[in-house]
């Protein structure tokens, strides 16, 4: 899929790169993986009780996913009750850097994106 351009492949609809932005640029899917981050290993009611927000339904379609790509790894182990343990795989540790660094910037720039809304929104209104 490399093409003789000057313009990033990323950009090319046809590129697959487009479809693993799509899975690593989802709201869920960054903060999932930052709190898989901090731990070596994550039960689901874990994960449920530390990313508050989250649906059952979306926990459960977001790790999946992550799975899918190979950034997460699901371990069950054969007790009763069952017992189910998440992971980064070492690809998924690959983004724990750049994520962290995306949910710090938020935690740090909420009020000023909040203010421009809210300007955005009084311009917006009139």
């Amino acid at each position: 899929m490399v093409r003789d351009s000057p313009e990033p492949e990323v950009f090319n609809a046809e590129c697959p790169s487009q479809r693993v932005l799509e899975t690593i640029a989802d709201k869920w899917s960054v903060i999932v993986i930052y709190a898989l981050s901090t731990t070596e290993t994550s039960r689901y009611s874990e994960l449920q009780r530390l990313i508050s927000g989250v649906s059952q339904k979306m926990l459960t379609q977001t790790l999946r996913k992550l799975e899918r790509d190979g950034l997460v790894e699901r371990q069950v182990y054969p007790v009763v009750p069952p017992k189910v343990e998440y992971s980064l795989t070492p690809l998924g540790k690959t983004l724990t850097e750049l994520l962290k660094a995306m949910c710090k910037w938020a935690e740090s720039h909420f009020d000023e994106v909040e203010a421009a809304r809210l300007r955005y929104d009084e311009k917006s209104d009139r």
